[in-house]
């Protein structure tokens, strides 16, 4: 689960809350850092840290209150980005993920339908009835089945 987002590193660009698929992140107030915002939707997937440019994220694989102590978690920071070569440590970073493409475009349906529907039933019990953007802006997402228990 995201972890934390080191204030004294981030610039505020929102790459982050862009490459989320599950809209955990809102963007951050006069360039200041985003809000995590719904923890619980986290799926621990990695992308908001990956797309971090300064490091100025850190997603622990346990989640919070997992019992863990580190001794040094700044040695932690940028890590991933560094294992995986995003950080420009090697020529062809994302050489190892090409077979994840089909793989990473169902999740990001699911997670698509899923903000859509969690969207639908929010305004049903506020009342309003009707669909529009969510309190993020985030337009609706297009459920991507016919299914209704999907």
């Amino acid at each position: 689960m995201i972890e934390d987002i080191l204030s004294e590193r981030c610039t505020g660009c929102n790459a982050c809350v862009v490459a989320c698929p599950d809209h955990v992140l809102d963007p951050g107030v006069a360039d200041g850092p985003p809000v995590i915002a719904r923890v619980e939707q986290c799926q621990t997937c990695f992308l908001c840290e990956l797309h971090c440019a300064h490091d100025a994220i850190y997603v622990a694989v346990e989640g919070p209150g997992a019992g863990t102590t580190l001794h040094h978690p700044e040695a932690l920071i940028g890590r991933l980005r560094h294992d995986y070569g995003w950080d420009g440590s090697t020529s062809d970073p994302l050489r190892d993920f090409w077979q994840l493409g089909p793989l990473l475009r169902e999740g990001l349906e699911i997670s698509a339908a899923r903000h859509a529907r969690r969207q639908t039933r929010a305004l049903k019990e506020a009342g309003t009835g009707q669909e529009g953007d969510d309190a993020a802006g985030y337009p609706p997402a297009k459920a991507v089945t016919d299914d209704p228990t999907a």
